[in-house]
């Protein structure tokens, strides 16, 4: 009896192993994908970063609709910020969607680091210590966004762009710089501020 029932698990174990992987692979495949390589070789793999070694792996694929969540762990932080400094939190919410995907250990081969990616001259003139911690930078960033708001009379494209490219730049050509990596991301920060407003 003993034997035929070990027989039967032995059976059914594989596939649960198998359904349950099938599970968190279906789960993974809704979002983006990091990892980080430790001292010994081993690879690490997950969507929810809780430490800046890790990098972006794969992107999430799929309708921009349906990448965007309604709630994220930082609404609370970016709605008290944005309040606070008078811009809107669905653009807040936009730019950091756009920068980092709500990754605060974020960090980009030119060195932005955190949730709104900023850059290392930018954090020390807006005396932004902790780039990782979200606070802080989520108020740096949000600073950041309203002073070029104001050097732009409000306009949120040329802002945007001056977000992106620099504000000397955008200044230059009056007007989104012909670069196609801030053209996209112009595009990008604008769709998601929309489906934002929609949610919020």
């Amino acid at each position: 009896m003993r034997s035929s029932i070990l027989k039967k698990l032995n059976t059914y174990i594989p596939c649960i192993i198998l359904g349950f992987s099938a599970f968190c692979l279906s789960s993974l495949a809704s979002a983006d994908i990091y990892r980080y390589v430790d001292k010994n070789g081993t690879i690490h793999f997950t969507n929810v970063p809780d430490s800046h070694k890790y990098r972006l792996f794969k992107r999430e694929k799929g309708n921009i609709r349906n990448s965007i969540s309604r709630n994220t762990r930082y609404d609370r932080l970016i709605r008290e910020i944005s309040q606070r400094h008078n811009i809107d939190p669905a653009l807040v919410k936009a730019v950091i969607k756009a920068e980092s995907d709500f990754n605060p250990y974020a960090v980009s081969k030119k060195g932005a680091r955190g949730l709104m990616q900023l850059m290392p001259k930018t954090m020390k003139d807006l005396k932004v210590y902790d780039p990782f911690h979200p606070r802080e930078n989520i108020n740096g960033g949000v600073r950041f966004l309203k002073r070029l708001l104001k050097r732009f009379n409000n306009n949120i494209t040329l802002t945007l762009a001056a977000y992106n490219a620099g504000p000397q730049i955008v200044e230059r050509y009056d007007n989104i710089p012909p670069y196609p990596e801030t053209q996209l991301y112009v595009k990008k920060v604008l769709n998601y501020f929309d489906l934002y407003r929609q949610k919020l």
